[in-house]
């Protein structure tokens, strides 16, 4: 345990130490960057603010992001205030480095915390709102709802909505996630979720051609049939029906071309279109 007169020494140092920095930054502001002694009395200058700088990262060590990650953050917030204080500014180093160190921890937290793309603007609507919903809670005594949080920060209902679903993209769920069934079995978020099935367009397609298939000739449906749905190749359908290959190539192609008419003129879409034949 520190005796009292150790304490007064140890203060007296760190009041030595911080003036000789002051003296330090100081001088650096009347240096050229290209004088040999600049480099060397920057670093110190430096250096000598880094436990500052550290201080300033602590009062954000609550909100989930690595000690180490916002010191360095917080270092280079110190850097850009070293290289642009000036003391004609008319204020302390201190009191000009703060807001700097801070608002780089800040931008850190807006642009690389969150998981998915948010514009800035929704960013800072989102840190409002969730400033609100803590303030009414206190003062309602329950979880406010988006129009109480509206009228609170007096803005549009739709603007809160956007910004809940914002919130969303601060921690997204990785689709390689195990998930538990019921019944015991496992499996990853991706595997469960749906995707898109090409077949739906195929559905439409059949539904806006049946009526179509209907007036066709007996002949006609014959061919198709053989073609799309038992697969025969041309030269096969031709010996069926005793005819050349050549033939029923133009009479795939007639046919075809007048159901794509049909098709077309009660309204396009991709059915026959790039259909071989």
């Amino acid at each position: 345990m520190e005796t009292l007169a150790e304490e007064c020494e140890s203060e007296a140092a760190r009041l030595r130490e911080r003036s000789e920095a002051r003296e330090a930054l100081f001088r650096l502001r009347r240096l050229r960057n290209d004088e040999p002694e600049y480099d060397a009395l920057r670093e110190y200058v430096i250096g000598e603010y880094m436990s500052y700088a550290r201080y300033v990262a602590r009062r954000f060590r609550q909100r989930g992001e690595p000690p180490q990650d916002l010191e360095q953050v917080a270092y280079l917030g110190l850097v850009k205030a070293v290289d642009n204080f000036d003391p004609d500014y008319g204020t302390t180093f201190l009191t000009y480095a703060t807001p700097i160190i801070a608002g780089e921890i800040k931008r850190h937290f807006r642009d690389t915390t969150w998981d998915l793309h948010v514009p800035r603007r929704m960013q800072e609507l989102s840190a409002a709102v969730r400033r609100a919903q803590q303030e009414l809670t206190h003062q309602l005594g329950t979880v406010p709802r988006a129009e109480d949080v509206a009228r609170f920060l007096d803005l549009p209902l739709e603007e809160i909505v956007e910004a809940y679903e914002a919130v969303a993209a601060y921690n997204t769920t990785s689709l390689d996630m195990p998930v538990l069934h019921p019944e015991g079995d496992s499996a990853t978020l991706g595997e469960l979720m749906g995707h898109e099935d090409p077949g739906i367009d195929r559905v439409v397609d059949r539904e806006a051609l049946k009526p179509l298939l209907e007036r066709l000739t007996a002949r006609e449906k014959r061919i198709l049939l053989m073609r799309f749905f038992r697969n025969m190749s041309q030269s096969e359908i031709g010996a069926e029906l005793g005819v050349s290959q050549m033939q029923v190539s133009r009479l795939l192609a007639q046919i075809l071309g007048r159901l794509r008419q049909r098709l077309e003129a009660d309204g396009p879409g991709p059915g026959l279109h790039g259909q071989r034949v």
